[in-house]
């Protein structure tokens, strides 16, 4: 209850008060807390977006988490909260160096003295989750200690509880806003943030990174020191470079021609070749070593494209590329990304007048041309659902974008990437192509499974043909409908038949036969013309009713 508080406070104090009044918080606890509300009248420099930003750095740990997911789906808070979300630093002052001991020696098991000779105790770098210590191991190897912080679990787990809470409240009590499914975003990003509070899948994450770019010069990311990582501790190689962000800051002289295409070959090599790509390009987390060597560091945000989307992908950036709208709607829907409601006639115009904007002389913004698209006012109206890996890399490539233009205003993504895709379709429809690994063992385990089992499902087939024991099942959509019709025109006739009966059976019934006369009156017969006449009359009714 007192974060809850706490929240709606902060939420107040940046002129939120209607959305809390909207969803009942207002009546439920601003009168209980006595908060000192700003004057309605009162306005903020700030615009919305900025006011966001500040609510989720004042909150702290989790939503400044939350926030840079959302920074990540401009499909769902549009470009401007998006962009704005993107600025958010995940920066927190250090923790104390006795409980960085008391989690190593927790996790490793061993006091520190036996693990490291050395240990510096100020840290490199200090984030919301945790923090990094330079050290060196026993056998002389410098390395880098990332060390979660104290708590942090715990007290996010109480956030989304809160966050779950706030969702449901804002998901009942504001109908304009329920296309944005806020307890499914919740949803979304617990599992984001579970991934990067678990090093040991960081770890999986590196070497899998590593291991994509071990014959390239040009790229690099740190060894892994499995034996000294857990879920709370990672240690890896300790690398030398200096950050992007400091290279634009400074007076540092590099080849930023290079730095930039190398930067952009790796990005489409990771998503048309790798289908593993790191998913959080900011500043801080590319180094450039001698050479003008880019360096990845920070494997909790990772995205997956499996093949047959990679293929699908690369077919779009060509027809994209191409201006080929006609195309592109047709890929689009061979990717399942349109559903049976879409107007594919107003998709067109609408990605034509997009398209528009970005083509001229210079075609150098197809990561920009790409988050445009997955925006809400074309998302929603064309009732277009992308898939979230494909929201995620319209964002990567923008990121990527921006930051090789500002070390070299000059640069073009476009041409860097046509040329590769081409070159990845190319390889695609050549028959002699050599199958990777992975592909060449699939394919050899299906061929085989076919050459195995195919004769003897032939000779299955032909036996049951030959005893004639073949059978077939058939369905069609509207046959039950018409087994049902029959069935009511069956039973009809069958009445009307019964009727019919009855009519002649008492007519003859009531004919002079001392027999069948009680009393001198035909009762049989009478009573046999009275059940004729209700079931004639229920049969007329069923008839009318239809």
């Amino acid at each position: 209850m007192n974060r809850l508080k706490e929240i709606v406070r902060v939420l107040a104090k940046y002129q939120f008060g209607n959305v809390l009044e909207a969803i009942g918080l207002r009546n439920k606890l601003f009168y209980t807390l006595k908060l000192h509300l700003r004057d309605p009248e009162e306005e903020l420099d700030s615009t919305v977006p900025e006011r966001v930003r500040m609510v989720m750095e004042e909150l702290g740990t989790t939503f400044i988490k939350l926030g840079q997911v959302l920074s990540t789906r401009p499909d769902l808070v549009g470009r401007d909260i998006a962009e704005e979300l993107s600025k958010l630093l995940d920066d927190a002052p250090p923790f104390d160096f006795n409980e960085v001991k008391a989690v190593i020696e927790q996790e490793l098991k061993k006091p520190i003295e036996e693990i490291f000779t050395e240990f510096k105790k100020e840290p490199v770098a200090s984030a919301s989750i945790g923090q990094v210590h330079e050290a060196i191991i026993k056998n002389g190897d410098k390395v880098a200690v990332k060390v979660q912080r104290p708590g942090i679990v715990e007290q996010i787990e109480k956030d989304i509880v809160i966050m779950r809470y706030l969702a449901d409240l804002v998901d009942k009590g504001i109908s304009s806003l329920k296309y944005y499914n806020l307890p499914a975003i919740v949803d979304e990003f617990e599992r984001t943030i579970k991934k990067e509070l678990d090093y040991i899948l960081e770890a999986n994450n590196a070497e899998r990174f590593r291991t994509f770019f071990e014959d390239d010069e040009t790229i690099y990311s740190p060894a892994i020191y499995r034996k000294y990582c857990t879920l709370r501790v990672l240690t890896m190689e300790y690398v030398e470079g200096v950050q992007i962000n400091e290279i634009l800051d400074s007076e540092i002289k590099i080849n930023a021609r290079k730095i930039v295409e190398r930067g952009t070959e790796s990005y489409f090599k990771q998503i048309f070749v790798n289908g593993f790509f790191h998913a959080d390009p900011h500043p801080a987390n590319i180094m450039v070593q001698k050479n003008e060597v880019l360096c990845f560091i920070d494997f909790g945000m990772m995205g997956h494209l499996d093949q047959d989307f990679r293929d699908k992908l690369a077919e779009l950036f060509i027809f994209m590329i191409n201006y080929d709208v006609k195309n592109m709607i047709n890929q689009l829907n061979y990717m399942n990304i349109l559903s049976d409601g879409t107007d594919r006639e107003a998709l067109k115009y609408d990605i034509m007048d997009l398209m528009d904007r970005y083509y001229g002389a210079d075609m150098n913004q197809i990561g920009q041309l790409m988050t445009e698209f997955t925006m809400p006012n074309i998302l929603v109206k064309h009732k277009i659902k992308l898939p979230r890996d494909f929201i995620l890399l319209a964002r990567v490539i923008s990121m990527v974008e921006d930051l090789g233009h500002r070390i070299d205003p000059h640069f073009n993504a476009m041409e860097i990437g046509q040329k590769m895709v081409k070159k990845i379709i190319k390889e695609r429809f050549n028959p002699l192509r050599k199958m990777d690994s992975a592909s060449a063992t699939s394919a050899l385990v299906n061929i085989e499974h076919i050459y195995r089992d195919l004769p003897q499902s032939i000779t299955g087939t032909l036996m049951r043909l030959e005893k004639g024991n073949f059978k077939m099942e058939l369905e069609h959509k509207d046959l039950n409908k018409f087994s049902e019709t029959l069935e009511r025109m069956t039973n009809r006739i069958s009445m009307a038949l019964i009727i019919a009966a009855l009519i002649v059976g008492s007519s003859l019934v009531i004919l002079p036969s001392e027999t069948l006369i009680l009393q001198e009156f035909p009762y049989m017969g009478l009573i046999g013309f009275f059940i004729s006449f209700v079931l004639g009359l229920a049969l007329i009714i069923s008839i009318i009713r239809m």
